[in-house]
């Protein structure tokens, strides 16, 4: 293949923009907001799992509670009736006073052990609140940095992006003004070959590969001509000649 020196190294211009966009990809995919926000996700998605826990728990303790304090009501209700009963002189036998008090006594023993569950459940319930109320605050805290995280990398994300849009636009402007063939080359190699595919030969050396040129090579260069499109043996990169070449 033939093209004119000036298009050759005009080709070195569209590697330059090319080197710049692999660099922009790369930046891009790895921000650090990209990986503190892994970590701040998964830390996020666990104290949520642990606040829905607690505030289960909480709900739990809650209908525990009105449950032993309906019981307490219960015995209390019938208590005061019992009383309401021994109070009135209605029951006037020995025996069933006897039974009544004792019952009053019973339901009074009752009474102090379900007050003493209410209380115990009261206990666990506030604990589970306190519980429900830090983990709320942890959550809204991680939740600030993670939005924080997601504004820094959606700022980030816009500047690369508008770069993208900039490097893009002056590649297509340089290539242009390349032949057709000769670009088509140069992505052929560019995608084999890491991204490089067109590489200055600078004082004897590839500077795609870095290996200096042997001398067979070297005359092998020095007589091909001008507008010759040369390859390195290494390589296979084109290899584009400047005044800088050594040749």
């Amino acid at each position: 293949m033939n093209a004119a020196p000036a298009d050759q190294i005009r080709l070195l211009d569209v590697q330059n923009l090319d080197v710049r966009l692999t660099q922009l990809a790369h930046r891009r995919k790895n921000l650090p907001e990209l990986a503190e926000l892994t970590t701040l996700e998964a830390d996020l998605t666990q104290q949520r799992h642990l606040l829905v826990a607690a505030q289960t728990e909480e709900s739990d303790t809650s209908r525990e509670q009105t449950k032993a304090e309906q019981d307490v009501d219960q015995v209390r209700q019938r208590a005061a009736r019992d009383q309401k009963r021994l109070d009135s002189g209605a029951v006037t036998s020995p025996k069933d006073l006897e039974s009544l008090q004792r019952e009053l006594a019973s339901l009074a023993k009752r009474q102090g052990d379900l007050e003493d569950v209410v209380l115990e459940v009261m206990e666990r319930r506030e604990a589970t609140q306190e519980r429900v109320r830090e983990l709320t605050e942890r959550v809204e805290a991680i939740q600030t940095k993670v939005d924080d995280a997601t504004g820094r990398r959606d700022a980030a994300h816009a500047e690369i992006d508008a770069e993208v849009a900039t490097v893009n636009k002056e590649r297509e402007l340089t290539v242009a003004d390349i032949p057709d063939a000769l670009v088509t080359l140069y992505d052929r190699i560019r995608t084999k070959q890491g991204g490089i595919g067109a590489a200055r030969l600078y004082q004897r050396r590839c500077e795609g590969c870095r290996l200096e040129l042997d001398i067979t090579e070297l005359n092998d260069v020095r007589a091909a001509a001008a507008d010759a499109v040369v390859r390195c043996e290494n390589c296979s990169r084109i290899l584009v000649r400047t005044p800088d070449s050594g040749l």
